[in-house]
Formats: structure tokens, sequence, C-alpha cells
């Protein structure tokens, strides 16, 4: 509980979702927190939640596929409160459209500008500071990240590559006392699929389910993230289900394509 107690905790997306409540659970246990993402409106609600938590926050709208922006969300972390213990790459935009239905494909890019690159710019940035203090980062990915998922291809693409800048990361950083951690959640209850991008590049708005029925809720989501957190722990894979998905990858990947694909298409119904 006392883990985080006066450590800097940098959170990208943190105005909604998983970042939102990461951070006011963080607040709770002491933590200062500073808060990125791209509306200022919601970031101060946020920052407001987290100080009536008990912590010390500043908000600092960014956008993360700019990666000046990223350099001066770590300059401003660094000057509110003198260096940085966490980094946690949550920022993400999905997607809901098939490959053949895509009709704009700068959508790809937008994708792989927020999810990996945004990931990239604030881990590179911070990384001086994370080094001063035998920090950690983390990095908010999915289970599609470990397997592809259709209507998702964009959106798994940037999480594989998240995953394998990550991993490369965590070998160079051997030494250095800065660990990496990697959470992959599976569909979580929040409104991420609201704002998915659709064929034409354009969010759809509403997601075409019901995000509150059978998916993991944020609160859960958050507490499997900080145990993670405070075990360093190399990789996190939230559910049984995913897990056993992964041992039937290797010996029998064609049933993990079905398996994938029947999800889809049940959220769909």
């Amino acid at each position: 509980m006392h883990a985080m107690q006066g450590k800097t905790v940098v959170i990208t997306g943190a105005s909604a979702g998983i970042g939102e409540a990461l951070a006011a659970v963080l607040a709770g246990r002491g933590a200062n927190l500073v808060l990125a993402a791209r509306n200022e409106e919601a970031l101060q609600r946020v920052k407001a939640r987290c100080e009536a938590a008990g912590g010390r926050a500043v908000a600092v709208p960014t956008d993360v596929g700019d990666a000046e922006a990223c350099r001066l969300l770590v300059e401003r972390a660094v000057e509110a409160f003198g260096g940085i213990d966490v980094l946690v790459n949550n920022a993400g935009v999905t997607m809901d459209a098939r490959v053949d239905e895509v009709r704009d494909l700068s959508l790809f890019d937008r994708l792989m500008r927020i999810n990996y690159l945004g990931a990239v710019y604030c881990t590179h940035h911070a990384l001086p500071h994370l080094k001063a203090r035998r920090g950690l980062v983390v990095a908010v990915s999915s289970l599609t990240g470990k397997t592809g998922v259709p209507n998702r291809s964009g959106y798994a693409a940037s999480k594989h590559a998240m995953h394998g800048f990550f991993d490369s990361l965590r070998i160079e950083l051997r030494g250095t006392g800065v660990d990496v951690t990697v959470v992959c959640p599976g569909f979580v209850a929040t409104h991420i699929r609201d704002n998915a991008l659709g064929a034409d590049g354009q969010p759809v708005r509403r997601s075409k389910h019901d995000e509150s029925a059978g998916n993991m809720d944020v609160d859960t989501c958050v507490a499997i993230t900080l145990k993670a957190m405070e075990r360093r722990e190399r990789e996190v894979v939230m559910t049984t289900k995913a897990r056993i998905a992964q041992f039937l990858k290797l010996v029998a990947p064609g049933v993990v394509d079905r398996i994938a694909a029947k999800a889809i298409q049940d959220r769909q119904r």
C-alpha cells in the first residue's frame, strides 16, 4: 500500500478509463500524478479527483503522437516534482473495421502514431529521469498485442509493435535499475470502443456492444496493474482464458484464430 507513497507517476491517456482509475487509486496511496491526455477539461476533472483522494497532481494537455509534446510533458513532470519514478504508457485508440472495408488508410498511421510511437516518444524522453531514480516503465498493451484479432488489424499491429519495442528495451536496460512491465488486458468496460476508428477513419462514437456486459471491470484491471507495478513484473496477461490461448497458439494456432473470430462475432450481435 505504501510502495507508491511520494513517487512521481506520469500517466498518458489519463482523462478516462484505465488511466483515470489508475490515477485516482495512486493518488489515494500518496503518489504525485502527472496527468496527460488531449482533453484539457477532462484532465482537470481527473486532477480534482486525484487531489480529493489525497494526492498531488498536475494536468498536462498532450498529444502523444507529437514527439515534441511528449518532450514537454516530461519536462513539465520534472519541473513539478523533481523527477520521474514511473511512466505509464496508457494512451491508445482502437479501430473497428475489416481491412477490405477501410476507405481512409490514414487510420493505420494514426493507430501506429498514438499507440506505438506515442509510447516510444514518452519513454525516450523520460529514460534519463527514470534511470536517475531506478524507476519503472509500464506499457498498457492488450491481448491483441499477443495474437491477431479480426476488425482490429491496425490496433493489433500497433500493440505487437509496442511489445517488440518494450521487450527490446527491457534487455537494453539490464543493470540500470529500470524495469519494464507490460500489462495485457482483454476486453475492459471502458469507452475506448466508442471512439474506435471506423472504415472512414472517423470515430464510430458508439460501440456496437454493451461494454458493461461480459467485460472485466476497470477496477479489477487497475488492481491487477497496480500489483504488477509494485512487484515490477515483466508481463501480465490478465485472464486465465488468455493465458491458455497463449499456450494454444504455440501448439494449435488455428484454434486461437477461431476463438478470436468468434469473440468478435459474439460482440457484434
